[in-house]
């Protein structure tokens, strides 16, 4: 019985651990393995990827002026749009959700880290300015 208590507390606090809010300054330090490609804020230019002001809630290939790849074009004429589950899903793996995307990353195998990187990006609007 008691080892029984023992695994029901440990699920419970994974499930606790699981659902906590997204943590926005901790998503900012993830950010930093993006910054290499990536930019946000009033001065992003592109990279080797587009800026990522807005991102949360765009229309795939949003970005005037970058050359996406077809999958990226297909998607945002196929009215694709990057909400929170989409980035999820393409920050876990990018070749999941884009098999022939540019995106050279392997993905962000945490789910929190995952959530705090998104909560952080979505205070961005699409001019850079913080929400």
């Amino acid at each position: 019985m008691k080892y029984v208590m023992l695994a029901v507390l440990a699920l419970a606090a994974s499930t606790v651990a699981a659902s906590a809010d997204p943590d926005v300054a901790k998503g900012e330090q993830s950010f930093k393995k993006c910054l290499i490609c990536h930019a946000v804020g009033p001065d992003a230019k592109p990279k080797v990827g587009p800026p990522l002001n807005g991102i949360v809630g765009a229309k795939w290939a949003h970005y005037d002026g970058y050359s996406y790849s077809e999958d990226i074009k297909a998607g945002a004429a196929a009215g694709k749009v990057w909400d929170a589950a989409a980035l999820d899903s393409y920050l876990t793996n990018p070749k999941v959700l884009v098999p022939k995307g540019k995106m050279a990353f392997a993905g962000i195998k945490n789910e929190a880290e995952r959530a705090d990187l998104i909560a952080y990006l979505s205070q961005f609007n699409a001019d850079g300015s913080k929400k």
